[in-house]
C-alpha cells in the first residue's frame, strides 16, 4: 500500500514491525465493540461507501415433503448506501529519539504509537456505540427502531440480573434468540461484581449465562447498558482499511505519523439492540 509512505520514513524494517505489533496489541486489549461484531471485510482502502440492508420477515422457515409450502421471504425492506468515514490519531517521533535508540542499541520507544492506538480504537468503540449524527451514521445506543427498557437501580442487588432478563425478552419477542451480548457503562459494570442473594455467586455471573457472547464494560458508553442479539444478519462492521500506520513526513526534522482505518456499523435488524437508559435521557 504505496499511499502509507512506508519507503520514505526513516524507520527500518524491524522499527516498522515493532511499530505495527505495538499497534496491533493495544487495538486488541482496548476495542470492545469487535469483540461481539462480525466484522465484513476488508474491502480496499478505496472503497469509501457500502450498502446497507434493514431486513424483514422473521417467521421460521418450513417443513414439507415435496417443498411446496410457501414461506415469508427475508428480503430487504430498506436500502440506503452509507459513506466510510476514516478515523485517525496522528502521533509524532522525535529524530533524537530514533538517533539515539541506534547510537545505544536500544529498541526504539513506541509510546507515542501506542497512545495514539488506544485513542482511536476508543473514538471506533464511540462510533459503534453512538454513531455520528452529522455523517449520519447509527449507533447502537442511537438507532431508530430499537429496542429500549428503563434503567433499574443497580444499585440494589438483583436489579441487574432482572434488567437484563427483561431486555432479552424483549429481543425475543421481536424474533431475536440471541446468543447476547451485554455492554455497560464501567458503574454499572462494577455493580455486578457482588454475590447474588445468598447463592454464594457473582451477579455477573448469572448475567454471564443470560449473555453467552461476553459481558463487556465501555469507558465510552456514558451511561446506561446495550443488550444485542449477535450475529452478522442483524449487524456487522464493513471494514474498507482496518487499522494501518502511515507516515506523513518530515515537519521540522521530526517525524510525524499517523494510526488510520475506515469502517461502518451496519445495523440491519434495529430490533435486535434493547437499550437499558436512565430515566430522562433524550430519544
Amino acid at each position: 500500500m504505496n499511499f502509507l509512505e512506508h519507503e520514505e520514513s526513516p524507520l527500518t524494517s524491524d522499527e516498522w514491525a515493532r511499530l505495527n505489533e505495538t499497534v496491533v496489541q493495544v487495538a486488541r486489549r482496548t476495542l470492545v465493540g469487535r469483540r461481539f461484531i462480525d466484522l465484513y471485510g476488508p474491502l480496499g482502502a478505496g472503497v469509501q461507501t457500502i450498502p446497507h440492508d434493514e431486513f424483514a420477515g422473521s417467521e421460521l422457515g418450513a417443513v414439507d415433503i415435496v417443498g411446496e409450502e410457501e414461506t415469508a421471504t427475508v428480503f430487504a425492506e430498506r436500502r440506503r448506501f452509507l459513506t466510510i468515514p476514516i478515523i485517525y490519531k496522528d502521533f509524532l517521533l522525535h529524530w533524537r529519539d530514533i538517533q539515539a535508540s541506534r547510537a545505544h542499541n536500544m529498541p526504539l520507544d513506541v509510546s507515542a504509537a501506542a497512545g495514539a492506538a488506544a485513542f482511536l480504537a476508543q473514538k471506533e468503540d464511540e462510533l459503534i456505540f453512538y454513531g455520528d449524527k452529522k455523517l449520519g451514521l447509527d449507533g447502537l445506543f442511537t438507532v431508530e427502531g430499537r429496542a429500549r427498557i428503563k434503567l433499574g437501580e443497580w444499585s440494589k442487588p438483583g436489579q441487574a440480573y432482572e434488567n437484563i432478563v427483561q431486555a432479552t425478552e424483549r429481543l425475543l419477542a421481536n424474533g431475536h434468540y440471541g446468543p447476547y451480548a451485554v455492554v455497560t457503562s464501567p458503574p454499572l459494570y462494577a455493580s455486578m461484581h457482588r454475590v447474588y442473594e445468598r447463592t454464594g455467586v457473582l451477579e455477573i455471573e448469572n448475567v454471564r449465562k443470560l449473555a453467552s457472547e461476553g459481558v463487556y464494560q465501555s469507558n465510552v458508553v456514558k451511561d446506561g447498558a446495550v443488550v444485542v442479539s449477535v450475529g452478522r444478519e442483524n449487524l456487522d462492521l464493513a471494514v474498507s482499511l482496518d487499522m494501518v500506520v502511515a507516515y506523513l513526513g518530515a515537519e521540522h526534522m521530526n517525524h510525524p505519523f499517523r494510526v488510520l482505518e475506515c469502517l461502518a456499523l451496519r445495523i440491519k435488524h434495529p430490533d435486535a439492540i434493547c437499550t437499558l437508559e436512565p430515566t430522562g435521557r433524550k430519544r
